[in-house]
């Protein structure tokens, strides 16, 4: 619990072991003439559907407005989440484990890579099943009072804009409309609520390191702080505020799904000085028995000319060799491509 970031209230300096090495602190270099697109979902469906498919192939990240998502589920969400970091010590300890098994924890960075540094983050990781039953809703914290109701209001909803968007990727990339439905999409919802403190000298960290991630799709409700950076033709995007906007990546399991049609991207989110950044990523999974492995439709063609690039896998093989190689993306598929 004393490694919990946000129980403090200021950080004077920045310990050694959040320091990057100078070739992995932000900024890098930035792609400032690239922009992730934003996709009006209210728009015919056709338009919806070639943009959300060409998004995909090109950046493998968009933002969605429009969406259907109510926007009070957004503000209490992201309100409720950003009082639970601001409350004391004394409430959050209950949640706070390093038991990387636990499906609901409070944790604090953790190390990054061969050398050791942690990431300055900390994190409210929750599980979410579909159907929700009563047991896992009082699993949750019980403070602040909002968050439970929060949490049962927002989840489903942006589960349910999740589904639609991967039925319109199956729609443009030529699978069943239904192809992700059942086990493939069928695991816990799982939430990150991630915070980053202010940082005393965010220009030698990261909040997070470059990843990509590990379950189907993403969505992710980035708060009104910048901080979130993509990669894109050897620099990053800086990707800015859009007004109650999702954006939208693709995890490794899509990639293995479509091929490699559709790409899980590196992205990383930077600390900053100022004031405290609170988002909210929300996961879906494949139930940890599934098997994901490329659809038959995008496997062959004439001629043979489009072979299978990964390896079937089931979700849980997946995950423990995730565990053990690393989130970036070079590491993952060498690990699962033919």
């Amino acid at each position: 619990m004393e490694n919990l970031l946000s129980s403090s209230a200021s950080h004077d300096m920045l310990p050694d072991s959040f320091v990057f090495p100078p070739d992995q602190r932000p900024p890098a270099s930035t792609t400032a003439a690239v922009a992730l697109p934003v996709i009006d979902l209210s728009l015919p469906r056709d338009e919806v559907r070639r943009a959300v498919l060409d998004a995909g192939k090109d950046l493998g990240f968009f933002q969605v407005v429009n969406h259907g998502v109510p926007e009070q589920a957004m503000r209490d969400m992201e309100s409720s989440c950003s009082e639970f970091f601001r409350l004391p010590a004394s409430d959050k300890s209950a949640f706070y484990t390093e038991d990387t098994d636990k499906p609901n924890r409070l944790f604090s960075s953790t190390v990054y890579g061969a050398g050791g540094e942690r990431y300055w983050r900390d994190c409210l990781r929750l599980a979410v099943p579909f159907p929700l039953d009563p047991a896992a809703r009082d699993a949750w914290p019980d403070k602040p009072a909002g968050l439970r109701p929060a949490v049962q209001a927002f989840v489903p909803a942006a589960r349910a804009l999740g589904m639609e968007l991967l039925r319109l990727l199956c729609e443009g990339a030529g699978l069943r409309h239904d192809y992700f439905e059942g086990d493939l999409a069928g695991g816990d919802v799982v939430v990150n609520v991630n915070h980053y403190p202010p940082c005393p000298e965010p220009e030698r960290t990261l909040g997070l390191p470059p990843h990509c991630d590990r379950n189907l799709i993403t969505l992710l409700l980035p708060g009104s702080v910048p901080g979130l950076e993509v990669a894109c033709r050897d620099g990053w995007i800086r990707v800015p505020h859009v007004p109650g906007a999702f954006v939208v990546n693709f995890g490794h399991q899509l990639e293995i799904a479509t091929n490699g049609l559709l790409k899980s991207v590196e992205h990383r989110a930077a600390a900053n000085a100022g004031v405290a950044r609170t988002s909210v990523a929300t996961f879906i999974m494949p139930t940890e028995d599934c098997l994901v492995a490329p659809a038959a439709e995008l496997v062959g063609g004439e001629g043979g000319g489009n072979p299978a690039r990964y390896r079937a896998v089931t979700f849980r093989e997946f995950m423990r060799v995730y565990k053990t190689v690393g989130a970036r993306r070079e590491a993952v598929e060498k690990a699962f491509k033919i």
